[in-house]
């Protein structure tokens, strides 16, 4: 039988959790804060919302057909295959029986109704950052939708990863939570793009590379990743990346995904774009002016061919 060793990453991460776990068994926790009232939520600004985070495309198995909400396709990683679960109002298997509340600290920190800690292939690093009032609008869009009674896969994580304390020692090293805070020195244009970039569309999640452990290289953000989701290759997308693209190349691309040679954006960059067409145009340069902020970098190298 092989000898199974575990890596560098892996052995740090579980140093981290151990030590995350004992102060956490040694500290007196602290009486839970009151819960802040529920801002009125827009459902139709949630819509908006929830079309510029392409939460239909993860939520949503299109290629089996399956009702909307009720649970996405198989998405496969390093650490295990992972399924996005019903986030129908069904009181069983969505999220009827949730309160504001619960979907709050599922956004804004990263756990669920129960208060276990949520795997960060749904991406809350990104959706923390999204401000109190889109977090209540999108939760008014959601509760227009139809209930779908359907209960959510069950993830197939890779051992040790489904041990979920173990997600303790990865959120000290690589979670920041939110809202985002405004960054010195970028217009109010820039802002707002940063702002949809990095919290909303979460762009940095795909064109980033990634660290063993799976968090986004941040030195490296934006820069691209060859091995990007279902083993896409997400280009670099710096001023290295686009500075060639015009203005209007980069419109047309965020509108209809077509490239400047004619050609059209495919596999998981077809689905965002389908989220991008739908924004305002303003809100679509905003992105354009944010990423034009941004330093250039070298493209992440392909990894050598096995």
């Amino acid at each position: 039988m092989r000898e199974r060793r575990l890596t560098v990453p892996v052995l740090r991460l579980l140093a981290v959790s151990l030590g995350a776990l004992a102060c956490a068994l040694v500290l007196r926790p602290e009486a839970p804060a009151a819960a802040a009232p529920e801002p009125k939520g827009d459902a139709r600004r949630g819509a908006y919302v929830f079309t510029a985070a392409d939460c239909e495309n993860c939520h949503t198995d299109k290629k089996a057909k399956g009702a909307f909400l009720a649970g996405g396709p198989p998405m496969a990683t390093d650490f295990g295959v992972f399924f996005a679960p019903n986030i129908t109002p069904d009181k069983t298997f969505g999220l009827g029986s949730w309160s504001y509340e619960d979907f709050h600290r599922a956004v804004r920190e990263g756990k669920g109704k129960g208060g276990e800690l949520l795997y960060p292939v749904f991406p809350y690093p990104s959706f923390s950052g999204m401000s109190d009032q889109d977090i209540a609008d999108l939760w008014a869009y959601l509760k227009t939708v139809p209930a779908v009674a359907r209960a959510s896969r069950p993830h197939q994580v890779k051992a040790p990863f489904g041990f979920r304390p173990l997600l303790t020692g990865w959120r000290l090293l690589y979670f920041h939570q939110g809202p985002l805070q405004p960054a010195p020195g970028l217009s109010p244009q820039a802002q707002r793009g940063r702002y949809l970039s990095e919290a909303v569309v979460h762009c940095q999640e795909c064109h980033s590379p990634r660290n063993g452990l799976g968090a986004i290289v941040q030195d490296k953000a934006y820069a691209g990743n060859p091995q990007g989701p279902d083993g896409q290759d997400a280009p670099n997308i710096t001023p290295t990346g686009i500075g060639k693209l015009t203005q209007a190349d980069l419109q047309e691309m965020l509108k209809s995904g077509m490239t400047p040679g004619g050609d059209f954006l495919g596999s998981g960059m077809a689905d965002v774009i389908d989220g991008t067409s739908k924004l305002t145009q303003a809100d679509r340069d905003a992105i354009i002016a944010y990423i034009r902020t941004l330093p250039p970098r070298p493209s992440t190298p392909k990894p050598p061919k096995k």
